[in-house]
């Protein structure tokens, strides 16, 4: 017994954002397909459940994004533990693990329609509920250092010296310190908190206000404000773009809905502190 796993976790894990695909390659994306299955298929694809190794797992994000057919698709593979690439009727097995994230409250997609009960029933054997930024600094107000530490880490590359490192890490502590209230909600989670640490780094100072879109309750009053006309077509359209980058992740995906160029989008974006960091520096 030389008391290691059979393999190792990089090797055996895989990822993907079933967002970003269009419907029509999402199929293509999971299975793969053979040559000529469609136009544009010039060669062999392996999707990642044939690149998924008996021992590892494959984690799909943004599952709630996707359609009920591709839904009724996936939930065949996890009862038979058998699939077929597009084009092809050779069925491979497969022995790995899935783990699935929504990025809505999966009751919201059931009771919608969006998401069907006995897929739903395949996937929630063991079911971890991430609490939103909000609750978990409320409960433990000490984990924003920690997280501060975390976004800066990754801004920096880890390039910089321990004490250039901690002046930085001061330098966003003031200026998170005197322009964020206590009692702030972070409707942006994460990802407002990661433009919070690069303003604080630009200008030494965060607006909340600005940065949540006005939006203190979430997209409701994003909604209420709209009724109420009391926002310009510029923060509309802002807001819009911003609930659809929420939902989706990507520039691509939000231009493509909103039929807006992407230096566009991302300019919206960056103006209310919507962007995370990877698509700011893209």
């Amino acid at each position: 017994n030389q008391q290691r796993f059979r393999e190792s976790f990089t090797g055996a894990f895989i990822s993907i954002n079933l967002s970003q695909y269009p419907e029509e390659l999402i199929e293509s994306e999971l299975f793969g397909h053979r040559k000529g299955a469609f136009t544009g298929a010039i060669d062999h694809h392996e999707g990642v459940f044939k690149r998924c190794s008996p021992h590892g797992a494959i984690f799909l994000d943004e599952i709630g994004d996707v359609s009920v057919r591709t839904q009724i698709k996936l939930l065949q593979v996890l009862q038979d533990r058998v699939f077929s690439p597009v084009g092809s009727r050779e069925q491979h097995k497969f022995r790995g693990r899935v783990i699935a994230a929504p990025n809505r409250p999966i009751h919201d997609l059931r009771c919608a329609g969006e998401f069907r009960d006995d897929f739903y029933y395949r996937l929630c054997s063991d079911i971890i509920l991430v609490p939103p930024l909000r609750d978990q600094l409320r409960e433990c107000p000490g984990d924003l250092d920690g997280l501060v530490r975390h976004v800066l880490l990754r801004l920096t590359g880890g390039a910089l010296a321990a004490d250039q490192f901690d002046a930085l890490f001061d330098r966003v502590q003031t200026a998170i310190a005197d322009s964020v209230p206590p009692d702030y909600d972070w409707p942006g989670n994460v990802r407002e908190l990661e433009q919070c640490v690069r303003r604080g780094l630009l200008t030494n100072r965060y607006d909340p206000c600005k940065g949540a879109v006005a939006r203190e309750n979430g997209s409701q009053a994003f909604f209420d404000d709209v009724e109420r006309g009391s926002l310009n077509a510029q923060e509309v359209v802002a807001g819009y773009c911003a609930l659809l980058y929420e939902r989706h992740g990507t520039l691509a995906e939000v231009a493509r809905k909103t039929q807006l160029d992407r230096r566009t989008v991302k300019k919206y974006l960056e103006e209310i502190g919507a962007l995370d960091s990877d698509e700011a520096s893209s």
